[in-house]
């Protein structure tokens, strides 16, 4: 296949005619056959793949319906608004499912990892058991209320517990990565939505680089929250309103319920929670206090002398026995069966994954069917469009509130910056205007746990809402580190780099997933349970390693003159130590042999290994391809190029 290329001759404006080369009348110029011609291909412009898209209508204009026509587009555009809006529902349903079959899956081994105080001391086992947990979980607002327990139960102290909030904050930010990959069908939505994606994951990142230091050295987190909880008389308040709970527990609670209490009392040293399970079965209880004989170890723990009597060796005493009585059992699908927490956990993963890949899909089409002509146009005006001069610098920080204010309703910062990843990758929302609203709905998480936390009894208000107000602070600073000043605002070129990097080679987005979010959080953690020499020993030499090789790239880039010869490239290292070819070649291989081997996925296999071959190029839709039986090959067109090249010299 070969584009077919227009070939003219610039006097006359007639084709060339390729013997005229060797027939007397020689060409100024080299003639190139069509089978060797790349004109067409080196002439094209090249485009910002970052530049938004042009959602144009390709339909039939309104002005040219008919009545019966514009009544059939009306009806079918409500249509789609409503279907739009069921995708939606079903979407953020999948997201509750998805989280509490993680938490079964693993929720009591997070509760585990919670209980060694001695790890929990060290703030970067305590950063990376809050990645681990909250990507176990699959919620920020689990994993910080076992810590909020444990602070108030005496177990964790403030101080130990604010590395894991910080931790907590990053592993929340998996959600939306996970669900960018399911744009991954076109190369240019998925570098947006893959970027609009991890920004969030590299403001986390940063700005715990930043902060965990400074907070080890200095504690100005623990000692700015004491100072707000000092000096202001909070009262207990409402619990945070639960609005979107509303619409999706009717659904959710028919499917599964889960007694999150277990994770915490396991985390606490319960050693009888262990055999409970997490499947809720009885959701109507009620407690009644009776008075009972109980024996107790002496006199002295009678509830009163006169309520006190020995029976030999044995003392009695009359005492107040809560029990609990189970009246009525759940109604949802799990409350009658067998099956083990982990069986049905692995079950509803799959289910919820399923459903939530299935309505992403759907959505995405939806709004590239809906977001077109006028209508995006508007949509993609009020969104990326800035203030006039000199008021150009508020528009972002009302993003920031917006972002804020939409998680608050949403209940779930994992919610919101999931909704608005596909909207950045098919081009309505620019990764620009995307940043200021993640970092509002990093604010808005916190909002609701500071409302929680006020709710919480009088002997534990205080420590739960410091450890509430540490979120909040945590944010707010990472914020005035990386958004202010536009120079800072670091995260969008990090993202955007990895965003061209994983439109490239696609598989690199696994990749990153694998590597931040399990592998390198386990390592952490399995060093810091050798113990804080190891961890020191090992760590420190990759840290230094990692802070050099980014600061040779730097100087590669800007001052490569300052650099001995040697550094100025990575030429001197093996291949696979400074490129993705080697090992792109190695997975395309592996797609090839899926490809061929394994016919469940080879449409899929065949799809990407197609677009991601080394020896081809992607298809251009504005080339016309044909097929030319009298291609030659490179070598034969490389020949009569230099026998016409000396025809002309002569």
């Amino acid at each position: 296949m070969a584009p077919r290329p227009e070939l003219e001759n610039a006097s006359s404006g007639k084709p060339k005619d390729p013997a005229q080369g060797l027939s007397g009348v020689l060409p100024k110029e080299p003639v190139i056959h069509p089978a060797c011609s790349t004109v067409a291909l080196v002439n094209d412009e090249a485009e910002d793949p970052w530049a938004l898209p042009e959602l144009q209508s390709v339909g039939v204009k309104w002005s040219d319906l008919d009545t019966k026509g514009k009544i059939l587009r009306v009806l079918i555009s409500i249509g789609k608004f409503f279907l739009l809006l069921g995708f939606l529902y079903m979407f953020v349903c999948s997201l509750d499912i998805l989280s509490s079959a993680f938490q079964l899956v693993g929720g009591k081994a997070a509760g585990d990892i919670f209980q060694d105080n001695a790890v929990l001391s060290n703030p970067v086992a305590g950063l990376v058991i809050g990645v681990l947990v909250t990507v176990l979980v699959q919620s920020s607002s689990t994993s910080s209320s076992i810590v909020v327990s444990m602070v108030s139960s005496g177990l964790l102290e403030v101080q130990s517990a604010i590395p894991i909030i910080m931790g907590a904050n990053i592993g929340t930010s998996v959600t939306n990565t996970v669900v960018a990959m399911m744009q991954a069908g076109d190369r240019n939505e998925f570098r947006r939505a893959f970027a609009g994606a991890t920004v969030h994951d590299f403001f986390n990142w940063l700005s715990v680089l930043v902060l965990l230091p400074l907070e080890a050295a200095t504690g100005y987190l623990y000692r700015l929250t004491q100072l707000v909880i000092d000096s202001f008389n909070i009262q207990s308040g409402d619990d945070a309103p639960d609005l979107l709970k509303v619409i999706t527990d009717p659904l959710t609670k028919t499917i599964i319920q889960l007694d999150k209490s277990v994770i915490n009392e396991i985390a606490t040293g319960d050693p009888a929670a262990k055999n409970k399970s997490l499947i809720k079965i009885w959701c109507k209880t009620q407690t009644i206090m009776t008075e009972k004989n109980v024996t107790v170890p002496g006199t002295e723990n009678c509830t009163s002398p006169s309520l006190c009597w020995s029976d030999g060796n044995i003392t009695w005493t009359l005492k107040n026995v809560s029990e609990k009585i189970n009246i009525a059992k759940c109604n949802h699908i799990f409350a009658n069966s067998s099956l083990s927490d982990l069986a049905v956990g692995l079950i509803l993963l799959a289910l919820s994954l399923l459903v939530l890949c299935t309505c992403l899909i759907l959505i995405v089409k939806l709004l590239n069917s809906i977001l077109k002509g006028q209508v995006a146009a508007v949509i993609k005006k009020i969104i990326n469009t800035d203030f006039p001069f000199p008021f150009g610098w508020v528009t972002g920080y009302i993003a920031i509130l917006v972002g804020a204010g939409m998680t608050f309703i949403v209940q779930s910062s994992s919610v919101f910056t999931s909704a608005i990843t596909p909207l950045v990758g098919i081009g309505v929302i620019s990764i620009e205007r995307a940043y200021p609203l993640t970092l509002g709905s990093n604010i808005g998480t916190t909002t609701t746990s500071i409302l929680a936390a006020m709710a919480s009894p009088g002997e534990t208000l205080a420590n739960s809402l410091q450890i509430a107000l540490c979120h909040f602070f945590f944010n707010i600073s990472g914020i005035l580190l990386w958004y202010p000043i536009p120079y800072t605002r670091i995260p969008i070129r990090m993202a955007k780099a990895l965003g061209d990097r994983t439109a490239k080679y696609r598989w690199f987005a696994i990749m990153y997933l694998v590597l931040m979010f399990l592998i390198m959080p386990l390592t952490v953690f399995g060093l810091s349970v050798a113990g804080w020499q190891v961890l020191v020993g090992v760590g420190v030499p990759v840290v230094v390693l990692i802070v050099a090789v980014i600061i040779i790239n730097i100087m590669q880039s800007r001052w490569p003159q300052y650099l001995p010869k040697v550094l100025r490239t990575w030429e001197f290292l093996p291949k696979w130590m400074h490129s993705l070819k080697p090992w792109d070649r190695v997975i395309t291989s592996m797609l090839s042999f899926c490809r061929t081997r394994c016919c469940c996925c080879c449409k899929c296999c065949n799809k990407i290994s197609s677009e991601e071959d080394g020896t081809g190029k992607e298809k251009r839709g504005s080339l016309e391809m044909y097929d030319n039986p009298a291609l030659e090959t490179d070598e034969n067109c490389h020949k009569n190029t230099q026998i016409e090249a000396k025809t002309t010299n002569l």
